[in-house]
């Protein structure tokens, strides 16, 4: 059995009842967002290799691993965070298909040098870096939602060196950086080639974009239908519902 600390839980992996993973309201619980980007994404099932950055706990390799069997590398800066998700790898015995590095998603490009990647997901901090009096009291929050460490720039370079010639890039953000997204997409050669917005519900604003470029592709971009997560009697939507918890 693995070792917990402080407030952590261990919880079941939504749909994956077989899965469980390590978490902490503290220190890194997963959200929404990690979720729909794990169901969103290419996934290549037999052959090449995926890394994911920003990991974490972990908790994208572990939905990944459900689809695919290929080796799969989560990159985490946070030290508690990584050793949450090697704990994870452990309780979950996946230590054949996973494994975490403790690093800068800025330093990854130097650290594979020629070795690239078929897919590379993220799911980055979403806020530009706060005053002081506006940040985060706790650490492990701020770093994970505020580009104190890495830019969006910063991120979109890095996915673009670590991605082989028609690999893919996926990534989760927030629609009001779309503009950027796209524009650092051209700029570092990933052409955006699938795009979906995620809405509360009907008649309210998107808050979740989910894009998915090719590195040297070729343009042409298709944008899916919305994904609803709310009905208007604020249950789950039956397609959410079915990425969340399966059937």
């Amino acid at each position: 059995m693995v070792q917990l600390y402080d407030d952590e839980r261990i919880d079941f992996l939504l749909a994956e009842e077989d899965m469980r993973i390590i978490q902490s309201p503290t220190v890194f619980a997963f959200s929404l967002d990690a979720v729909l980007l794990a169901d969103f994404t290419y996934v290549p099932k037999t052959r090449g290799k995926i890394l994911d950055l920003c990991t974490g706990n972990g908790v994208i390799p572990l939905f990944l691993s459900t689809r695919s069997e290929v080796p799969i590398t989560g990159v985490e800066i946070q030290e508690r965070l990584y050793d949450m998700a090697k704990r994870n790898i452990a309780l979950n015995e996946l230590d054949d298909q996973l494994e975490m590095i403790h690093g800068d998603l800025k330093d990854m490009p130097a650290y594979y040098g020629n070795r690239k990647f078929d897919l590379v997901t993220c799911n980055p901090p979403y806020f530009p870096t706060p005053k002081t009096d506006q940040k985060n009291l706790n650490e492990h929050l701020a770093i994970a939602r505020h580009e104190i460490h890495c830019t969006l720039e910063d991120v979109i370079k890095s996915c673009s060196r670590l991605a082989k010639s028609g690999g893919k890039v996926s990534m989760v953000h927030r629609p009001e950086r779309l503009v950027d997204i796209l524009e650092l997409f051209r700029t570092y050669k990933i052409e955006p080639k699938r795009m979906r917005l995620v809405y509360p519900k009907e008649g309210k604003d998107a808050n979740i974009l989910l894009i998915e470029g090719t590195r040297d592709g070729k343009p042409g971009l298709d944008i899916l239908p919305p994904l609803y997560a709310l009905t208007e009697d604020g249950e789950y939507t039956p397609e959410l519902r079915k990425i969340l918890y399966g059937g």
